[in-house]
C-alpha cells in the first residue's frame, strides 16, 4: 500500500512593533533578563490591558497580502493554561472571532534541475489572528530559569489548512511566508532571533484516503531546513510504524539537530481543554471600511508578482529574479541602479546577484573566520545574511549603474569591469575616476587595432585558413595576441570586426 503525508503548519511571527500588545514596554532582543516588564506583564491585581493599534493594523495587512477576509468585528479571548512561561496562567490570545479568516500562500517548489521555475501553488490558510507572546525558560540539568522579556509581544498565528504533503512544501511554504512578511516591513522574520517559529503537524494515510491519520506534533522549530529534514524523517518514521504493526499515538516530539530523528517529548490522548472565554478587560474592535482601505493602499507588491514583473518588463533571466525577488534589500538595489541607467537592466541584476553578493558573502566570511568566538547555528545562519551587510556595502546603486554603462558604452571590456568593481567595493570609489587613475580605458582606435591584427595573423597561417575552412573558434587564436600586445586595453568588439575583415 501506498501511503501521503498530510502536514499544517502554525507559523507565530513577533511583530515590529515599538510596544508590547497590552502594554507601552518596550521590546527588543538581547535586554537583560527580566528588565522589559512591568506590573502588566506580571499580572499584578487591577491591572488593565490596553490594546496595541499597531500591532492590529499589521496584522491586518499581512492577511490582506494572502488574501483573507478581514471580518467587520474581532475579539480577545482568554487561553487558560498554567505554565512558569505565563505569569498570568492565561494568555491574552483570539478564538472564534480572529482578525483574517481564509486565505492561501503561493509556494514555488523546486524544479528538476534547480535553475528552472520550478512549480507554483498555494497553500489554504485557516486563519490569521493576534496574541501575546510568553516568556523563555532556559533549562539546565537540575533547574530551569524564565525570562519575561518576551512576555507580551505581539505574536501573530499563521494556520495553514492540512495542505501540504512533503517536507520541500513546507520549506517553500516558510520561506514564502518569511518573504512577503519581510516585504510588507511587519516582522524582520529573524528565526535565529525566535521571531518566527514553527509548530508542525504531520500524519501519514493511504493514498486515496480523506480520511486523517494519527496527528504528531513537532513544536517551537525555528529553521526552515530543519522542518523540512524533520518531516521527511518523521513521515518515514510513521510509514515504518503503521507497516511494522506499531500503533501510532498522538504525541508531541522534538527534533534532535544532531542524531537527525524525533523524540517522544509528550503524548497528548485528547485535544487540551483550554477553557476559552471573552477577555472581561478588552472590548472586541470593530474594523471599519475605512481603514481596510487604508491598509489596502499601503500594501507592497509581493515577491512572486514582482519576480514576474522582473522578468516580463526587464527580460530578467529567472536564476536572476529568484535572487533579487526574495529580498527587498537587493530590490531596492537593483531599481535605484536602473534610476541612474535603465538601457541595461540585465547587466545590472548580474552585476548584483553575482559580483557584489559574492563579495559580501567572501567579506563577511572571512570576518567570522578572524573571530575566536564559536557558536552552533542553524543552517540559515551559516550563509551570512547579506541583507545587514548591505548597508553597510561601499558601492553605490548609482556608481553600480555607472559601471555598466562605461562597458555599454565600450570604454572599459569585461575584464576591466572586473577589475574596477574589486576596486570600488574596496574604496567606494566612483567607477570613471577608478578607470582614469589606472589607466583602463578600452582601446578603440581603429588604425591601431588594425595594425595589431596584422602581426597577429602574419604569425598564424594556420589560425587563418581554419577559419576560413568553417571553424569559426579558430579566430580566437589570432584575438589572444591583438589583447596582449595592447595592454588588455583592445576594445574586443571592434578586433573581432577588424580581423574578420582583414580574412574575409
Amino acid at each position: 500500500m501506498e501511503y501521503e503525508a498530510v502536514i499544517g503548519l502554525e507559523v507565530h511571527v513577533q511583530l515590529k512593533t515599538q510596544s508590547k500588545l497590552f502594554t507601552a514596554v518596550e521590546h527588543r532582543f538581547g535586554a537583560e533578563p527580566n528588565t522589559l516588564t512591568n506590573s502588566v506583564i506580571w499580572a499584578f491585581p487591577g491591572v488593565l490591558p490596553v490594546i496595541n493599534y499597531e500591532a492590529i493594523r499589521k496584522t491586518i495587512k499581512v492577511g490582506m497580502l494572502f488574501g483573507c477576509k478581514i471580518p467587520e468585528i474581532t475579539k480577545w479571548d482568554r487561553k487558560n493554561y498554567f505554565y512558569p512561561d505565563s505569569p498570568k496562567n492565561y494568555q491574552l490570545s483570539q478564538y472564534d472571532q480572529p482578525l483574517c479568516l481564509g486565505g492561501g500562500v503561493e509556494i514555488e517548489l523546486p524544479s528538476a534541475n534547480g535553475s528552472d521555475m520550478g512549480e507554483h501553488r498555494v497553500v489554504k490558510l485557516t486563519r490569521i489572528h493576534l496574541e501575546e507572546d510568553v516568556g523563555k525558560l532556559t533549562h539546565f540539568s537540575s533547574d530551569s530559569l524564565v525570562d519575561y522579556n518576551r512576555a507580551g509581544i505581539p505574536l501573530m498565528e499563521i494556520v495553514s489548512e492540512p495542505d501540504m504533503h512533503s517536507g520541500d512544501e513546507a520549506f517553500a511554504y516558510l520561506n514564502a511566508l518569511k518573504s512577503v512578511i519581510s516585504f510588507a516591513g511587519v516582522s524582520d522574520c529573524d528565526m535565529e532571533k525566535g521571531q518566527m517559529r514553527a509548530d508542525v503537524n504531520i500524519s501519514v494515510r493511504p493514498k486515496g484516503s480523506d480520511k486523517l491519520g494519527v496527528k504528531i506534533e513537532m513544536k517551537n522549530m525555528n529553521s526552515p531546513s530543519h522542518v523540512r529534514s524533520c518531516i521527511d524523517y518523521e513521515i518515514r518514521r510513521q510509514i515504518d510504524c503503521i507497516k511494522n504493526g506499531v500503533p501510532l499515538v498522538q504525541e508531541t516530539r522534538r527534533w534532535d539537530v544532531q542524531l537527525g530523528v524525533t523524540q517522544t517529548m509528550r503524548t497528548k490522548e485528547e485535544a487540551h481543554d483550554y477553557r476559552y472565554f471573552p477577555d472581561p478587560d478588552l472590548m472586541p474592535v470593530m474594523i471599519s471600511e475605512e481603514l481596510k482601505a487604508q491598509i489596502k493602499a499601503e500594501l507592497p507588491e509581493v515577491p512572486f508578482e514582482r519576480q514576474r514583473r522582473y522578468m516580463s518588463d526587464y527580460g530578467l533571466p529567472y536564476s536572476a529574479t529568484s535572487v533579487l525577488c526574495h529580498d527587498i534589500e537587493l530590490c531596492s538595489f537593483f531599481e535605484e541602479s536602473l534610476k541612474t541607467y535603465s538601457k541595461n537592466p540585465k547587466g545590472t541584476a548580474n552585476l548584483i546577484t553575482n559580483d557584489l553578493l559574492r563579495e559580501i558573502y567572501s567579506k563577511s566570511e572571512s570576518e567570522e573566520d578572524s573571530s575566536d568566538d564559536f557558536e552552533s547555528v542553524s543552517e540559515e545562519a551559516v550563509k551570512p545574511s547579506h541583507q545587514s551587510k548591505l548597508a553597510e556595502c561601499k558601492v553605490t546603486p548609482e556608481n553600480l549603474a555607472l559601471l555598466v554603462k562605461l562597458g555599454d558604452d565600450g570604454v572599459i571590456s569585461k575584464q576591466m569591469a572586473k577589475e574596477v568593481f574589486a576596486e570600488m567595493f574596496s574604496s567606494g570609489k566612483n567607477p570613471e575616476s577608478i578607470v582614469e587613475e589606472k589607466g583602463l580605458r578600452q582601446n578603440s582606435d581603429g588604425g591601431e587595432l588594425e595594425k595589431f591584427c596584422i602581426e597577429a595573423m602574419s604569425k598564424n597561417q594556420k589560425a587563418i585558413d581554419q577559419y576560413k575552412a568553417g571553424n569559426a573558434k579558430a579566430i580566437n587564436a589570432l584575438i589572444g595576441p591583438v589583447m596582449k600586445a595592447s595592454g588588455g586595453k583592445a576594445n574586443p568588439a571592434m578586433v573581432l570586426e577588424i580581423m574578420k575583415r582583414l580574412i574575409g
